[in-house]
């Protein structure tokens, strides 16, 4: 029997032992990580029990009459350990629906995992939305590289690379966020936005996971030229920020610090992340920005978004 029920603080150990185990989460699912805005949202996460024990967890907030799976994460959806099954998420997502119809929702997001992020098969949700009757409301394109056949660079990008590892440029981590951080912030102040993460937030976070936010930097002569932070998965790593100076871009150092990190660090896991390319809520497709990924011989996965009607 399936019973779903609202998280309390005093589950956070369990909550972070779940997700761990589980087939679909990540430490962006660990609650030390959820929480460090928790301000922003109002938590609405659940935790599901089959017999009384826990199987899985819904990360989600709540916004007015609605509750997005997790409005402060880029995907979420039940996070299922081994034990929940088919029949058993078809269950767990109808009491999902239950409970929160029950709470006075009328609409419920779903963020699903994409599969590139999946530690094991975990598709059952898909068919249980299916099931609930959602609807598929948006789908965004993301980049991968799958690292055992990658494709090969293209020309200009290769080009790049070789002019860059012509000079002094060295590629190595950093422990120190705080030059990146203001080359990043530079940089996207040019697009009128900040970085989703201020300063102090991405120290905090990398002192809680220091083994999964790396930074990765190209210097040349001590000068930063470029860098990315890099989100470890495990199976999969991704570019959660990447940035280059305007002598770094003339270099072609970022792609260098791409080209050595997928050669070299990360060259035995899965899957090589850049993110989406997408704007407008997956209406409009950046061609420019999705063209660079696929230079690196990316090509594209979705990030789907569903929606139930309660």
């Amino acid at each position: 029997m399936i019973e779903v029920r609202p998280y309390q603080g005093t589950d956070e150990a369990q909550w972070n032992a779940l997700v761990a185990r589980s087939r679909t989460g990540s430490f962006l699912h660990d609650r030390r990580y959820m929480d460090y805005h928790a301000d922003r949202f109002v938590d609405a996460s659940l935790i599901i029990e089959q017999d009384g024990k826990p199987v899985a967890v819904l990360p989600a907030s709540r916004h007015g009459d609605e509750i997005v799976s997790h409005g402060g994460l880029t995907y979420g959806g039940i996070l299922a350990s081994a034990d929940l099954r088919a029949e058993g998420n078809l269950e767990a997502m109808q009491k999902v629906v239950e409970h929160y119809r029950a709470q006075g929702v009328r609409r419920l997001v779903y963020k699903a995992v994409p599969h590139v992020f999946h530690r094991y098969p975990c598709e059952e949700d898909l068919y249980s939305l299916f099931r609930c009757d959602a609807r598929l409301f948006r789908r965004d394109i993301s980049s991968v590289i799958e690292l055992a056949k990658p494709y090969s660079f293209s020309k200009g990008r290769k080009w790049s690379v070789n002019k860059s590892r012509k000079t002094a440029t060295t590629i190595a981590p950093n422990a120190d966020l705080t030059e990146f951080h203001a080359l990043l912030t530079s940089v996207v102040a040019r697009f009128g936005v900040k970085p989703t993460h201020s300063l102090d937030e991405l120290v905090l976070l990398q002192s809680r996971f220091p083994d999964n936010i790396v930074l990765h930097e190209a210097r040349c002569d001590g000068q930063l030229l470029a860098g990315t932070v890099i989100y470890d998965f495990g199976d999969t790593v991704h570019t959660q920020y990447m940035a280059s100076s305007d002598e770094g871009r003339e270099q072609g150092a970022l792609d260098h610090l791409i080209a050595d990190l997928i050669a070299g660090p990360y060259r035995d896991r899965r899957y090589f992340s850049f993110g989406i390319s997408t704007e407008q809520a997956g209406t409009v497709l950046n061609g420019g920005l999705v063209g660079q990924k696929e230079g690196f011989g990316a090509r594209a996965i979705v990030h789907d978004f569903y929606e139930i009607l309660l």
